[in-house]
């Protein structure tokens, strides 16, 4: 028995490690092996994957040539998205930046282009801030005639007209009279060297104002001329016009000066419109020179571009979406690891307990724990009519009466089928071979109580009943118990229990009827337990929809005599006498009936039984118990247990 006991505390222990594998592989794997910690884990990946190719389909017309080589697969782009994030050292740059790089370097291969001319120094503007511009030039104040001329303000009219009277001297050219002795001399000194030298000033800047303002508009126009796709054209036009506008405004204002050389004037500033134009350029310029840098080097570019592309999806579009996932990856393959190492190590130490129980049943196959079992029964339950003892021939049994004789050939029907069921009892504990004896087991035990007597009976229900404990609190190997019988005594033995809810507790125990019919056996399920007594029985007879005309007679009659004469003391005559009229006759007729059908058969020439005649007296029947004041057990009878 000690060796029974290690088997089943070992059997115990590997079971235990078996639930613990299930319970690992249940979070690992899931139940249906598609969910766990490895399918959180596929879960995960996909849910990446759908976000990095979303990307993929958000910037394929733009980016096409960063995305070269994943473009045609979701599960590419993801491992190269995670292939970048892990080594990708790129310059983080704007959309727009990587947008308008795109345009040439994931292109046509670029050819070099020319720079835009520069305007270069000008000379323009320095004539803006000559004096000459502001000064009023006019005679001398000393000369006579000086005061007049300037109180006239007359000095450019007189200038001019000192041409005119050199030709009709001395006679004045405008009023044709002569003119007074020493005017000539007069003129002569009020236009003196310093008036030469300004007027001749002023034409000088004339003529170079003209000379640098005709190179200017060339340059503008050279500019012009280019069209460079990297210059903004329509600015630049722009300023070219207004530029010539001002040109054209500061060459009246000058020779208008000259014409009038005491007129003070100021020349339109152009610093500002050339300073734009100056930066259009520069700006145009330095765009070719980072496209001759592409060109020259376009391979490297390239690469580079693709690499901040690439930087721009992992920091800006990608971000928290791979940094949620880089936690949550983290946490799952360290939990499906330690579940793996877990799971393996389990496996390792119930290998090891599976090698101890077969070591324990190789040295525990034996029959004289069985012999000493059955016999320690029959002595309890004071059985003393056979014992088992070990046969002299080898591990086999044989059975002896009390004097010692063989039992084999004395055994009633009844002994027979005993020590079957006692040895079939004792293997439920062990096994035929060395192996299997840890093995789980249905049992089951089809009618155990043929041929015995009560006490026998008594004997196999009250053992059955005990393995009833090791199911319901999983002890054993046993794990559920079928019970087929006919005999009505051994059911209600074998089912009862002090504790009337384990009848409709879940998973206790269940009741079915098999019952024979025309089409074959039908099954039918009853939820608590359908037999109680045999007076039940009779009552559930003929609470059935279809009763058989072969044994309702006999039924009714059993429910009448055990409650009006065993239970009720009540005499059939005194009940019928409750009765009026036909109701009478018809309750003489039932009780008549009753008493004939219990004890012969009808004779098909005089009497014939259907349907009807069963309707009718199931009605008489009612109405005894309604006369004699018992409907209620009648109607406690009809409904049956709820």
């Amino acid at each position: 028995m000690a060796n029974l006991d290690a088997i089943a505390a070992k059997k115990a222990e590997a079971d235990a490690i078996g639930k613990t594998i299930d319970q690992l592989s249940n979070t690992l794997h899931g139940a249906d092996q598609n969910s766990g910690k490895k399918g959180e884990l596929v879960e995960l990946e996909a849910h990446i994957k759908d976000k990095c190719w979303a990307q993929q389909q958000k910037h394929a017309n733009i980016f096409k040539e960063a995305f070269t080589g994943s473009r045609n697969s979701s599960e590419r782009f993801k491992e190269r998205t995670l292939t970048e994030m892990a080594s990708n050292k790129a310059e983080l740059k704007p959309l727009n930046y990587l947008t308008e790089k795109a345009k040439t370097v994931f292109g046509p291969t670029p050819t070099i282009e020319s720079a835009v001319p520069a305007l270069g120094a000008t000379g323009v503007t320095e004539h803006e801030s000559n004096p000459i511009l502001t000064k009023k030039v006019i005679g001398k104040e000393d000369v006579n005639i000086a005061e007049l001329i300037q109180r006239l303000g007359s000095s450019d009219w007189v200038k001019q007209g000192q041409v005119f009277y050199g030709k009709s001297a001395p006679t004045c050219p405008f009023c044709q009279q002569k003119v007074i002795d020493g005017f000539e001399a007069s003129l002569s000194s009020y236009f003196d060297e310093t008036f030469e030298q300004d007027t001749k000033a002023i034409a000088d800047m004339q003529n170079n104002y003209a000379r640098d303002a005709d190179a200017l508009r060339a340059r503008l126009k050279a500019v012009a001329d280019a069209e460079s796709k990297f210059m903004d054209m329509a600015a630049f036009v722009a300023e070219q016009s207004a530029i010539e506008s001002r040109l054209a405004t500061n060459t009246l204002l000058i020779s208008n000066k000259r014409k009038e050389p005491s007129l003070p004037i100021q020349l339109e500033s152009l610093a500002e419109m050339l300073a734009a134009a100056v930066k259009l350029i520069a700006e145009a310029n330095t765009a070719v020179a980072a496209h001759n840098k592409i060109a020259q080097n376009i391979t490297k570019e390239r690469s580079d571009l693709t690499g901040q592309v690439w930087k721009y999806v992992l920091e800006v579009e990608l971000k928290a979406d791979l940094a949620a996932y880089v936690t949550k990856r983290a946490g799952l393959v360290a939990a499906i690891t330690k579940l793996s190492g877990q799971i393996q190590e389990a496996g390792a130490s119930k290998l090891t307990a599976g090698k101890d129980i077969k070591t324990l049943e190789k040295s525990a196959t034996s029959i004289e724990p069985t012999v000493d079992g059955i016999n320690a029964l029959l002595k309890s339950f004071g059985f003393r009519s056979f014992a088992l003892a070990k046969a002299d021939d080898g591990p086999f049994y044989k059975l002896v009466r009390s004097n010692g004789s063989d039992a084999k050939e004395s055994l009633s029907e009844g002994e027979r089928s005993f020590v079957t069921f006692l040895y079939f009892y004792h293997l439920l504990k062990g096994s035929e071979n060395e192996s299997g004896m840890t093995a789980d087991r249905v049992v089951v035990f089809d009618d155990p109580v043929s041929s015995l007597d009560s006490d026998v009976l008594f004997i196999v229900s009250s053992l059955i009943k005990s393995l009833f404990d090791h199911v319901r609190e999983n002890k054993g190997n046993i794990k559920q118990i079928f019970i087929l019988t006919h005999n009505v005594y051994f059911h209600k033995e074998v089912t009862y229990t002090s504790n009337h809810r384990e009848d409709t507790k879940a998973g206790e125990r269940t009741y079915w009827t098999v019952r024979k019919g025309d089409a074959g056996a039908t099954v039918q399920q009853h939820l608590p337990n359908p037999i109680k007594t045999s007076y039940d029985l009779l009552w559930a007879e003929l609470r059935r929809e279809e009763k058989s005309p072969l044994t309702v007679q006999n039924t009714m009659r059993r429910i009448l005599e055990n409650y009006f004469k065993i239970l009720g003391r009540n005499d059939f005559d005194k009940i019928c006498d409750q009765f009026e009229g036909q109701q009478k006759a018809m309750c003489r007729s039932l009780f008549a009936w009753v008493n004939d059908g219990s004890h012969f058969s009808h004779d098909d020439a005089f009497y014939t039984f259907d349907q009807a005649s069963i309707d009718v007296y199931v009605e008489i029947f009612k109405q005894v118990f309604v006369k004699a004041n018992q409907e209620a057990h009648y109607d406690m009878m009809m409904a049956g247990p709820q």
